[in-house]
Formats: structure tokens, sequence, C-alpha cells
């Protein structure tokens, strides 16, 4: 899939408000600082079209990117992020929450994990509610720049043998928002999708 056309369409604070021209939409969900906006930039080579910041919490809406006129790349809020009072955090799972059980536009979630870390609470949680409702999910760990490249597929195996018994995918990705490793391989998984 090669990226032509990019607009930021909008900011949606509810399913209600969210686009409702029919395309298809690639969501893209992790915890809070996992790199969300920077993998956005990235896939898009568009510099700063996605807001990248580092403090944790900074998405609190669902944000809307109008690919090639006819797919949208969703930047969804990010979870597990603790410092969020409590009402602010209720409101960005309800917005999560609601989105992923109603949207039927819904075509890919892609679940962004950092590759440094291992399984996270906040994160076997999130899987466990994409599976109670029956979404289908694919991971793409971030930050591979961040290690030593003979400890990429190690810490891949290790989180996903953590997670063996609720996720048996058929494929994962490994990417650098900073050096675009991944970027081909994920555009053309989302091209072959939506073909």
């Amino acid at each position: 899939m090669k990226v032509n056309k990019v607009l930021f369409e909008k900011s949606s604070s509810s399913i209600g408000n969210c686009p409702k021209n029919g395309f298809f939409e690639i969501a893209f969900i992790g915890r809070s600082n996992v790199g969300k906006s920077s993998i956005l930039n990235m896939l898009l080579n568009r510099k700063g079209i996605a807001k990248v910041s580092k403090k944790p919490g900074k998405t609190k809406l669902i944000n809307f990117f109008s690919v090639n006129e006819n797919i949208y790349f969703v930047d969804l809020p990010g979870y597990g992020y603790s410092k969020l009072s409590k009402k602010n955090k209720l409101k960005i799972s309800s917005i999560t929450e609601t989105y992923f059980k109603h949207r039927e536009s819904l075509k890919e979630i892609f679940l962004l994990i950092d590759i440094r870390h291992e399984i996270q609470i906040a994160d076997l949680e999130f899987i466990n509610f994409l599976k109670s409702i029956k979404r289908d999910f694919t991971i793409v760990f971030t930050k591979k720049d961040k290690i030593k490249d003979s400890l990429v597929k190690i810490s891949c195996d290790d989180f996903l043998k953590s997670i063996t018994n609720i996720y048996k995918p058929n494929k994962y990705f490994v990417s650098s928002s900073k050096s675009k490793y991944g970027r081909e391989e994920i555009l053309d998984y989302i091209g072959n999708m939506i073909s």
C-alpha cells in the first residue's frame, strides 16, 4: 500500500461524533507512551501529523486520519496511565470501550507493545477486554531501536508466550518509528486487507 494523500479529518469525543462515510478503519491502541502517535507519523510519512508528546496520557479523543481518501487510521487514547484523574481515566476508558464494541467500520486493531518490557497488567486487561467482545487484533512491537538486535526475537517470543492461552497470532510486526523499520510490511498488510 502506498500512502499518497493524508489528511487529519477530526477528533471525536464520542462514537456518535465519529465520521459516518463508511471508510474502513485501522485502529492503533496501546499503553500510554507506547508510541502510537510516532508510529502513525512514520506509517503516514508525515512528521507531526499526529501530535507526539513525552507526557503520557496526551491523547484523550479518537483522532481520525484520512488516508488516500478511502481509509482511516485511528489514533485512540492510551490505556494504563495512572496519573490521570479518576474521572478522566473513566472517560477515556468509556470512549475506547464504546468504540471497540460498536464501531462497525473498524476493520483492524493494531495493539502496540513496547518491545523493551514484559507484559504489563494494563496490556493483559486490555487483551482480555478485546477477547471478551470477540475483536481480533494484531500486535505491533514498538521501539525496536531501543534494544539490541540480538534481543528482538527473544523479547517478542517471551511476550507472546505470556499470552499464549488467549492470543494465537498468525502474524505480528516489529517496528521503529525512528528508523522506519517495519513500515513497508505493515502497510502491505493493510493494503492486502482492504483490497
